[in-house]
C-alpha cells in the first residue's frame, strides 16, 4: 500500500489560545498584531459610515418596529438569475467584511429588501463566477431560492412561469443602475448550482487595435488552446490550498468589435475572447498582459508556449498584470438550460439605462479625442512633429513601465510552486495529511 501527501488549508480561530501564541515567532507576533489593528480600523470606520441609502438610526429603529414578513406563508422555488454589472466603481463580486462596494452586497441588499429571500444562509446561494475588483459581467448567473406566488407542484405549469413574480422588475428597483438584472430560468433540482453545473465560462478582454501587431498576438492564443498548467500565467493562491493549475482552454481567439471603423483604424476596438470551464486567479489578465507586450512587438509569440512548458520554466518571471478594467464574464453556459424567462417591459428598461450610461461616457470620450485632436495640431504647429494617433496598449499594462526593456524570461523569477508550499506548511497555514 503507498502513502500519498495531501494538503489542506489550516483555517484557524480568529481567537489564539495562550499556548498557540507562546509558539509564535516574534515576527509572526508582529505579523498578527499588524492584522487586528488593520482590522480593528476597519470595523471602527464601518461603524462609522452612515448607510448608503441614508438612514439615519431613526430610520432603522422605524423599519423594526414594522411587522416582518412571514415567509413561513409562502412558498418558495428554486431559480437561475442572469444579471449585468459594470464592476469599475466596485471592489470586486464578493461581499467583504471592510466594504460594501461590493455586488453581492447591494444584491442581497435588494433581495431581502423585496422579500424574495429571509436571509442569504438559507437561500440555498451558489455564484457561477466571483470576479475581482474592476471586473464587469454582461451574463453573472447565480442559483438561488426564492419567494414563489405558487406551491411546488404548480411551479412547472407554463401559466405559473408567466404569472410568476417579476424577478427582475422587483431587483431593479432596488439596485443601483449599474446593476441589472435581465432575466431567470425555474429549476426543477433544488441541488443545481450556478458553480458546479457552469459547463463554460466565457470571458472577454477590451482594447483599442492602436498599433498592436494582431497577427502575433492570435499566433500567441494558438498555445493557449487545450490541457496546460497555468501556474506561469495566474497569480498562485497557495495560501487558500490552491496547488493544482491544470486548466483546458476550449479557445482563445482575438476579434474586432463590431461597428463601423475599418479593420486597420487604430481607434478600432478589439477583444480578446477565451472559453474555459474555469480559470485560476488572475489567469486572463496575466495572459492579455503577455499578449500585450507581444503586441508591442517586445516578445515573440512562442512566449506562450515558453510559459506553459514547467518542466523548462518552473517559476514564473515577473511582469506586471494587465489592467482590470477592460475584462468581463461575458456569458456562462448551462447544458440543457435554454427556458430563461424574459420580460419584454425588463429589457426595454435595462436597454434604456445603459444607453443613458452610454451617452455621457460617449460625451466624455469624444471630448477627449477633441482635447487631443486640437493639442497634436499645437505640435505639428509649434515643433513640426505629429503626436501618436492613439496609445499603443502599453498603458492597459500596470505597473511601472521599464526605461530600458528586459526580455520577460530573463527576468528575475518567483519562488516555485513547491517553495510556496513548503512556506505555507512553516506558517502553519497549510497541513500535510498522509493519505494511504
Amino acid at each position: 500500500m503507498t502513502t500519498n501527501k495531501e494538503l489542506t488549508v489550516n483555517k484557524r480561530n480568529k481567537s489564539l489560545s495562550q499556548e498557540e501564541l507562546k509558539e509564535m515567532s516574534k515576527e509572526e507576533l508582529i505579523e498578527k498584531i499588524i492584522q487586528l489593528q488593520s482590522h480593528n480600523l476597519q470595523l471602527k470606520n464601518i461603524i462609522q459610515k452612515r448607510d448608503p441609502d441614508g438612514e439615519s438610526s431613526n430610520d432603522a429603529a422605524s423599519k423594526k418596529r414594522k411587522r416582518k414578513f412571514d415567509f413561513s406563508k409562502s412558498h418558495r422555488r428554486h431559480i437561475l438569475l442572469k444579471f449585468l454589472y459594470f464592476g469599475w466603481d466596485y471592489q470586486g463580486y464578493a461581499s467583504q467584511e471592510d466594504s460594501m462596494a461590493t455586488i453581492e452586497y447591494h444584491l442581497f441588499k435588494a433581495l431581502e429588501r423585496t422579500c424574495l429571500i429571509e436571509k442569504r444562509e438559507s437561500a440555498n446561494y451558489h455564484r457561477c463566477g466571483r470576479t475581482d475588483k474592476g471586473v464587469s459581467a454582461f451574463s453573472q448567473t447565480i442559483s438561488i431560492d426564492v419567494r414563489s406566488k405558487f406551491p411546488p407542484d404548480e411551479q412547472m405549469l407554463p401559466e405559473s412561469i408567466e404569472n410568476e413574480l417579476n424577478y427582475c422588475v422587483m431587483l431593479n428597483q432596488s439596485l443601483p443602475v449599474d446593476i441589472r438584472c435581465i432575466s431567470w430560468h425555474p429549476l426543477t433540482e433544488p441541488e443545481f448550482s450556478a458553480r458546479f453545473n457552469c459547463k463554460e465560462r466565457i470571458y472577454r478582454y477590451f482594447f483599442p487595435r492602436g498599433t498592436l501587431n494582431i497577427p502575433a498576438m492570435e499566433e500567441g492564443c494558438s498555445y493557449l488552446v487545450g490541457n496546460h498548467d497555468f501556474r506561469n500565467l495566474c497569480k498562485m493562491d497557495v495560501a487558500n490550498g490552491v496547488v493544482a493549475f491544470m486548466r483546458s482552454i476550449a479557445s482563445a481567439r482575438i476579434r474586432q468589435v463590431d461597428n463601423e471603423k475599418t479593420s486597420e483604424d487604430p481607434h478600432s476596438m478589439m477583444f480578446l475572447e477565451i472559453r474555459s470551464n474555469a480559470f485560476l486567479w488572475h489567469q486572463i489578465r496575466c495572459i492579455m498582459a503577455v499578449l500585450l507586450l507581444i503586441g508591442l512587438n517586445k516578445e515573440e509569440p512562442e512566449l506562450v508556449r515558453e510559459l506553459l512548458d514547467i518542466e523548462k520554466n518552473p517559476r514564473k518571471p515577473q511582469y506586471s498584470l494587465a489592467s482590470d478594467i477592460p475584462l468581463n464574464l461575458y456569458e456562462t453556459v448551462f447544458e440543457g438550460k435554454d427556458s430563461w424567462v424574459y420580460n419584454q417591459h425588463t429589457l426595454e428598461r435595462v436597454v434604456k439605462d445603459i444607453e443613458t450610461q452610454w451617452i455621457f461616457s460617449s460625451i466624455k470620450t469624444t471630448m477627449m479625442e477633441e482635447v487631443a485632436k486640437d493639442l497634436r495640431k499645437v505640435l505639428e504647429e509649434k515643433f513640426n512633429q505629429y503626436g501618436e494617433t492613439i496609445c499603443c496598449g502599453e498603458e492597459l499594462l500596470q505597473g511601472a513601465k521599464m526605461r530600458q526593456y528586459k526580455k520577460l524570461l530573463e527576468r528575475s523569477k518567483g519562488e516555485s510552486l513547491e517553495d510556496r508550499i513548503e512556506h505555507f506548511i512553516k506558517k502553519r497555514r497549510l497541513n500535510v495529511n498522509e493519505v494511504s
